[in-house]
Order: C-alpha cells, then structure tokens, then sequence
C-alpha cells in the first residue's frame, strides 16, 4: 500500500451537483465500513486512475478525506457503458487484520494441450468469491491449464491446496473444461455432425457470467 488518494467530502442532497463534477474531471463516490459513517465524497478522475493501474483492482488505497485518513478497497465501481468511464464508485474502509470476502478474477494460462489437439475451451467461471485478509486478496487467481486434456476439466477442489486464502465455493463447481469438437459443434447448433473432423473449431469459448 503506497498510494495516498486525496477525497473531498460532498453534497449528495443536490443530485445536478454530481454531473458538474464529473464535468470537472472528478468522479463522485460513498466511503463507508470499518470505523468510519457514510460519508459522499469526489476524487480526481485521473489519480483515481493512476492508483487503479499501479496497485490493482484488489489493492488496499489510503484514502485522504480531508486530513482523515482510512485504509479501502474499492467495493464497487459504477462505469458509463457508452463513454466506458467511470461514474461513481464505492470506497471500502476496512481493518487490515480482519477477514472480508471479495470476488477474484479468474485468470487462465495462454497454452492448453486440449485446445492443440483440437478441443475447444470453456471457462464456467470468470471470478471466484474468497475470504482474506485486505492485503492477502490477489488481483487475479491464476490457475494452470497447460496441461489440460480434451474431456477434462479443472474444479475448485482442483486449486483449493495452492492458495492460502479460502475459496468460498464446493469443490464440485468446474472452473473450466475442454469440451471435443464434436460436442462442441452440437452444443453450438443443436444438431448432429456427420462423422468426421470438424474444422476451425480449434480455439477458446468462454460462458459469460449472467448479468
């Protein structure tokens, strides 16, 4: 935790004012949590930014609101899906010894042996929900497909041992799997291929998470 990230307190009562700031370059936003009431506030859309690119996502920021300071994590970001900035976020204050849950991106390896050998991948889950310590929450949980075969798949029980933190999902859940052409083409179209190989389904398919 390096980054100091100045706040100023605001009006939420005037709604009209959060557009102004957001003209102004800033992004409006809430902090509340661990020793702290709710309290609006307005960060620099740039600094903002900077601490995002340098620490991460999951990183613990020193947030300045007015001379008091407050350990946070970014609970939740609100995004302009047309401009694709942001427009509010939602400032976390926590204590840095105890526990909080917070969800993980899901990051795989670029090789897989199934996907060579003609199978196509399919990732089930995007994020796993963990509980740990702030600064114990990493910015991505990488998870090694290199060796993974066309039928097979990798569950949560599969990676539960190589992370210190607890992943709060059953050991039965499929993180991702490769799936043979054939299955593949069947799921996609609803009908039956005629035997053979298919071509160009080498490649990786992901399930998006429902909205």
């Amino acid at each position: 935790m390096t980054n100091v990230l100045e706040a100023k307190k605001r009006d939420s009562k005037h709604h009209s004012s959060t557009h102004q700031l957001r003209e102004k370059g800033y992004i409006p936003g809430v902090v509340y949590g661990y020793n702290v009431e709710n309290t609006p506030v307005y960060v620099d859309d740039a600094s903002l930014l900077k601490c995002i690119r340098e620490e991460g996502r999951n990183s613990v920021f020193s947030l300045d609101v007015e001379g008091s300071k407050q350990n946070v994590m970014l609970h939740e970001i609100q995004t302009d899906p047309i401009k694709n900035k942001i427009i509010h976020i939602d400032f976390l204050a926590v204590n840095m010894s105890e526990d909080i849950e917070a969800e993980v991106r899901v990051a795989l390896s670029e090789a897989c042996a199934g996907v060579r050998d003609g199978g196509v991948l399919q990732q089930s889950l995007h994020e796993l929900k963990i509980t740990a310590k702030p600064n114990e929450i990493p910015e991505s949980i990488e998870v090694d497909i290199s060796n993974l075969q066309v039928g097979e798949n990798i569950s949560v029980g599969d990676i539960r041992s190589q992370y210190s933190f607890k992943i709060d999902h059953d050991d039965s859940e499929t993180i991702c799997s490769v799936l043979p052409p054939r299955q593949e083409e069947e799921i996609s179209t609803g009908e039956q291929q005629e035997s053979g190989t298919p071509e160009n389904l080498e490649g990786r398919e992901t399930t998006e998470p429902a909205e």
